[in-house]
C-alpha cells in the first residue's frame, strides 16, 4: 500500500486536480449528449456521464496511490474507508449537468482520520478549478490539456454587519434551513449549485450555506476542507466539525452550515440529526 505520510498535500491537490480535469473534460464531451439516466434509490438523478467519469477518476488515483480505497458516489457500497481514503462525487450537480446551467463539479477529496487533507472541486462548464492541502487556491482551468495552471491564493472575508450572502440551492430547499437563515442579516440569496458553494465562500465572494436536508459525504468533503484551509469553517449541530467515512450511515451527513467568518456559528440553531 502506498504510504502518504509526511507527504506534501499541497502537491498532492494539484495532482488531484490534473484528475478532476480529464473527468471533466469527459463530462464536457458527453454534456451535450442524449444521456440514459435514471434515480437512484435515494432520490437523486444520475446518468452515463457520472459513470464514464468515475471510471476515469478511480482508475487515475489507482494508478498515482494504489492501494489507498476510493469511495465513489456510484461504486460506494463496493469499497470500505480505511485511515486513509479518497471520497469521490464524479459529477456534483447531475441535475444541472443534464439541464445545461454549466453549474456541476469534480470533487475529490483525500481523507485522514475521519477529516480531509487534500482537495480539489473542478467546476469545468464555468472554466474554474479550486484546490487545498495546507493551503486553498484556485485557477482557470487551461484550454490547452496539460499546461500549467496559474494559481492564486483564496481567503474568506469578514461577514458584514448586515447583508450577508447566503448562498442557497437551486432545486433543495426545507424548513429546518429557512429557520436556520431567518436568525441571522441576510441581504442576499445567490442560488448556487453543487460544491461550488463552499468554494465561492472560500474566494471571498459570499457568507453562508445552510443546509439541513439530506446530503452524502462525497458532496461536502473536498469543499469543506478547501474552504477551511481558506479560513472559513464547515460546522454542525454544536459547531463541531464534519467527519468522514461513516459506512455505517451510508456516508449521509447530517445538518451542516458552511461559513467564511467563524463568528457567525453561535449565531446558528442547527437541528440534531435523529
Amino acid at each position: 500500500m502506498t504510504r502518504l505520510d509526511g507527504q506534501d498535500t499541497d502537491a498532492i491537490a494539484r495532482r488531484l486536480a490534473g484528475i478532476a480535469i480529464e473527468a471533466g473534460q469527459v463530462l464536457q464531451r458527453m454534456e451535450n449528449a442524449l444521456l440514459d439516466q435514471r434515480i437512484k434509490a435515494d432520490g437523486t438523478p444520475t446518468s452515463a456521464a457520472d459513470l464514464a467519469a468515475e471510471d476515469v477518476i478511480v482508475a487515475r488515483l489507482t494508478e498515482a496511490w494504489p492501494g489507498i480505497p476510493v469511495v465513489a458516489e456510484e461504486t460506494a457500497s463496493d469499497v470500505a474507508p480505511d485511515d486513509y481514503f479518497f471520497l469521490v462525487d464524479p459529477l456534483d450537480g447531475t441535475g444541472d449537468f443534464l439541464t445545461g446551467t454549466g453549474e456541476y463539479s469534480v470533487n475529490i477529496a483525500l481523507i485522514r482520520q475521519a477529516r480531509p487533507i487534500a482537495a480539489v472541486v473542478a467546476a469545468p462548464g464555468m472554466g474554474a478549478v479550486w484546490i487545498a492541502g495546507e493551503s486553498a487556491q484556485a485557477g482557470r482551468i487551461p484550454d490547452e490539456p496539460g499546461s500549467d495552471i496559474a494559481w492564486h491564493g483564496i481567503a474568506v472575508r469578514q461577514a458584514p454587519e448586515h447583508g450577508l450572502v447566503a448562498l442557497v440551492s437551486r432545486r433543495h430547499g426545507d424548513h429546518e434551513t429557512e429557520r436556520c437563515l431567518s436568525s441571522l442579516s441576510i441581504g442576499t440569496r445567490r442560488t448556487t449549485s453543487s460544491a461550488l458553494k463552499f468554494c465561492l465562500i472560500a474566494s471571498g465572494e459570499a457568507d453562508i450555506y445552510v443546509r439541513c436536508g439530506p446530503t452524502m459525504e462525497w458532496d461536502t468533503a473536498a469543499g469543506d476542507h478547501i474552504l477551511c484551509c481558506a479560513g472559513g469553517r464547515v460546522v454542525g449541530p454544536g459547531g463541531l466539525a464534519l467527519t468522514y467515512g461513516h459506512r455505517e450511515r451510508d456516508y449521509r451527513n447530517g445538518p451542516f452550515a458552511a461559513l467564511g467568518d467563524v463568528a457567525l456559528a453561535p449565531r446558528l440553531a442547527l437541528p440534531v440529526s435523529n
